[in-house]
């Protein structure tokens, strides 16, 4: 079975990594403070009591030594009992130096040693005769050297051991101290490594869905976007991969039947169209007033009939790439004036006023006249359409700086009732028409989108600027001929 990598999987597996790098830190940490208080607790319990039980025999030897002078010099019985109470506090800091060494290692080393040498030069007297004076309690002053003297060296040795004891704390306390900052450090890096790898796996597929959302949007087609990873983002770019293809094939079936649909009409309308002349010119027989009237209004609908099909043949051509550019240099004032000229009596019909502004020294143009002024007689048709009476629209030619070379920029405004914002990218698309206008104008919504793909095929761009209420301004660049 082959694991499915995941969203929730990736998210799992750095979570885990996440968690294992905390619960091995505070592992590690609990085991060096484990260690720290074993070896605080050792110095505290034993060698601490080591030193100030040896400390204490020493003095206790020295009393002895001391009491043992003072009888000498004074011959003060007392003397004896302060001899004999320093060396019962002698044995009991021996014992519990030999009890406290026993018990860790089982062996007493030079105290046990210190313990013989004193069995063997000293046997206590019995309580009745410890005042004797032929059975003195005294020991030699150079055994008694002997003693402190081993005693000062394993007191040195316990010392020793203490003063490693609380290096071995101190190692342990920085080591601590490290690992707890490299379990940090850890953790901050894995989450960082780990929300940059999450957020690069996520934003990637998504970025490229935006793209293909934002092309469809603008372009009504979409090429099919990159596919990154097989999860779900991998899954719905497929998906969306899938209704690109869909898109396309259904888009190609329609431009397919439009075409054929057009062809096959144009035939029938034609025959339909001379008949119906014939017959108004009178080539059959004389009409009446009422006839002839119906005759025309017949002839108008198949002439606007005949420009629907044309208009759907020609975006046909355009989106197949079969319409040639054949550009050459024109004069933007010219095209600009021989355009409003053939739109003037329509405009005079709805009371609108046409105005130009073309700067004087603007440069030619590179373009294809025909096609050309098929977009600029779209876009003030569609202004003139819209405009209210006594209104203006306003063709105008500006300059227009792009990297790479220079442009000229045509606009064309009315004062309409403009187009609201969220529908400015969808105007440019065939058969789509704006929520206001829809039941108010006819039409089918295939001019803009003519026009789009004429000024792309130029290598130029159009697009709108309007607002709601504030009428609209359409503009497209053209290519300026360079001078050499």
């Amino acid at each position: 079975m082959k694991i499915k990598f995941g969203i929730m999987f990736k998210l799992f597996i750095w979570y885990l990594v996440l968690v294992s790098i905390f619960y091995g830190t505070v592992l590690i940490l609990f085991v060096h403070i484990r260690q720290v208080m074993q070896t605080s607790e050792d110095v505290v319990n034993k060698n601490y009591k080591i030193s100030s039980a040896s400390k204490k025999m020493i003095d206790s030897l020295l009393w002895m030594e001391e009491s043992e002078s003072k009888y000498d010099l004074l011959k003060k019985e007392d003397y004896k009992e302060y001899f004999l109470a320093a060396q019962r506090e002698f044995e009991v800091n021996l014992y519990e130096i030999l009890r406290l060494g026993l018990q860790d290692t089982g062996e007493g080393g030079p105290w046990m040693e210190l313990l013989q040498s004193y069995k063997s030069h000293y046997t206590p007297p019995a309580a009745e005769s410890a005042t004797d004076e032929s059975n003195p309690p005294w020991i030699a002053e150079d055994i008694i050297n002997d003693w402190i003297q081993r005693i000062s060296k394993a007191r040195s040795v316990n010392e020793q051991a203490i003063e490693s004891s609380m290096r071995a704390l101190t190692e342990r306390g920085q080591m601590a101290v490290r690992w707890g900052f490299i379990g940090l450090g850890s953790s901050i890096l894995v989450g960082l490594l780990g929300s940059i790898f999450l957020t690069h796996s996520m934003n990637r597929p998504l970025r490229e869905l935006r793209r293909g959302i934002r092309s469809i949007s603008q372009h009504g087609l979409s090429e099919p976007i990159k596919v990154f990873s097989k999860d779900e983002f991998g899954e719905l770019a497929a998906a969306f991969n899938d209704m690109t293809v869909r898109l396309r094939a259904e888009e190609r079936m329609r431009s397919d039947f439009i075409s054929m649909l057009s062809h096959e009409i144009r035939t029938p309308l034609t025959s339909i169209r001379e008949s119906v002349n014939l017959i108004a010119e009178e080539v059959m027989g004389t009409i009446n007033d009422r006839q002839r009237r119906f005759l025309e209004i017949a002839s108008s609908e198949m002439e606007r009939i005949t420009g629907l099909l044309n208009h759907l043949l020609h975006i046909s051509r355009l989106e197949a790439g079969a319409v040639q550019i054949r550009p050459r240099a024109l004069d933007p004032a010219a095209f600009v004036a021989g355009s409003v000229y053939r739109v003037t009596p329509a405009a005079e019909a709805k009371d609108v006023r046409l105005r130009t502004s073309v700067p004087p020294g603007v440069p030619m143009v590179n373009g294809d006249p025909d096609n050309l002024q098929q977009v600029l007689l779209n876009l003030l048709g569609n202004a003139i359409k819209f405009s209210p009476a006594g209104t203006d629209v306003l063709v105008s030619v500006d300059w227009e700086d792009v990297p790479g070379g220079d442009w000229l920029r045509f606009s064309v405004s009315d004062s309409g009732p403009g187009i609201p914002e969220e529908e400015q990218l969808l105007v440019f698309h065939k058969y789509y028409r704006a929520s206001g206008v829809r039941d108010q104008v006819d039409g089918v919504g295939l001019g803009l989108s003519i026009s789009k793909h004429i000024i792309e095929a130029h290598g130029g761009t159009v697009w709108v600027t309007s607002r709601a209420g504030g009428g609209s301004t359409f503009s497209f660049t053209l290519p300026a001929v360079r001078k050499e």
